[in-house]
């Protein structure tokens, strides 16, 4: 590879990292090529980006970054990030999901807002709400007062029926 080359990648990368929301950074080492298949496959179906990566050419990339001293110390043996645009617990939940079925996938960190988060960090991050979770939830919040409203405004018509049913079914009995 030639320097052309090396540069263009290391842009790639430091612009990767300059839009994410979140990263993952594993090491894939014993992983089949079914399996790593399976997993880029996993990644892509909640839209993340996963790519083997040179040590090397990750350093030099995120150089410029606060982090950059927590993550060289994560950047031996073979190494590849998955880069989360939108959701950010998204690549550690199918990165930690994998890892437990497969003992060869080995999450080394992960890159939330400029901090590096380690080993149970990690798990915690996989186990917080997708973000259409957490719009859901949003939404369900902000219509809650709108359907109490209507029950409100639909029970006095209704309780005048009651009241109406009640007198006939009193009328007829006489």
């Amino acid at each position: 590879m030639d320097r052309m080359q090396k540069q263009t990648q290391i842009e790639e990368i430091r612009g990767r990292f300059k839009k994410m929301a979140s990263a993952v950074v594993t090491d894939f080492r014993g992983l089949d090529v079914e399996s790593m298949t399976a997993l880029r496959d996993k990644f892509r179906e909640v839209d993340v980006d996963y790519k083997v990566i040179k040590n090397t050419l990750f350093g030099l990339a995120v150089k410029e970054e606060p982090y950059h001293e927590a993550l060289s110390q994560h950047l031996n043996g073979p190494t590849a990030v998955a880069w989360s645009y939108e959701d950010p617990a998204a690549p550690a939940k199918v990165a930690v999901a994998f890892a437990k079925d497969n003992k060869n996938l080995k999450v080394k960190c992960a890159v939330l807002d400029g901090e590096i988060l380690e080993g149970e960090a990690v798990v915690n991050l996989s186990k917080m709400p997708g973000k259409n979770e957490l719009l859901g939830q949003l939404l369900a919040t902000l219509m809650a007062p709108a359907q109490e409203f209507v029950r409100l405004l639909a029970a006095a018509p209704t309780n005048f029926v009651y009241l109406l049913d009640a007198r006939r079914r009193q009328l007829e009995e006489k």
